[in-house]
């Protein structure tokens, strides 16, 4: 057993309710919460666990945001090839059917965001069915096959 030095304190009424508070929670004395506080004051090598621990964080958050980076480019990419093809085969409409294309088209974008919606509320992300999609076209020897077959014919 550690023999201990009894130390009288004085602390700030708001600090110590804070204290009696986590001594509950934690179901420990304020004695041990306030010695490991006042060693882990005391250490040297805090500041610099404290570095290491920010520097792991930041680079994973460095990794994701590359990640984010190359979906947005993606999906950037995506919508301009897709615009581009669209305007470039859509024959304008003659006057007479544009209102009725213009009811369609926002029964269709109704559609769209509700489907979107779902999408959003379940966490499915075009990219990861690309990405799972991409991967299973490589993983599929039949399909390998099948693809080599056709273009020797």
């Amino acid at each position: 057993m550690t023999t201990r030095t009894r130390m009288n304190v004085y602390f700030d009424p708001a600090l110590l309710k804070q204290l009696d508070a986590l001594a509950m929670r934690r179901k420990v004395s304020k004695s041990a919460i306030v010695e490991a506080a006042v060693a882990s004051f005391l250490s040297g090598d805090t500041s610099e666990k404290l570095e290491a621990a920010m520097s792991r964080r930041l680079d994973r958050l460095g990794r994701e945001i590359d990640a984010l980076d190359e979906d947005l480019a993606v999906l950037g990419e995506t919508i301009s090839l897709f615009i581009n093809i669209w305007l470039s085969s859509t024959p304008p409409l003659p006057e007479s059917a544009q209102a009725s294309a213009r009811a369609k088209g926002a029964e269709r974008f109704e559609r769209f965001m509700q489907t979107l919606g779902r999408r959003l509320a379940t966490g499915d992300r075009f990219l990861k069915e690309l990405s799972r999609d991409l991967d299973s076209l490589h993983d599929d020897p039949v399909r390998d096959e099948a693809g080599t077959n056709g273009d020797q014919e």
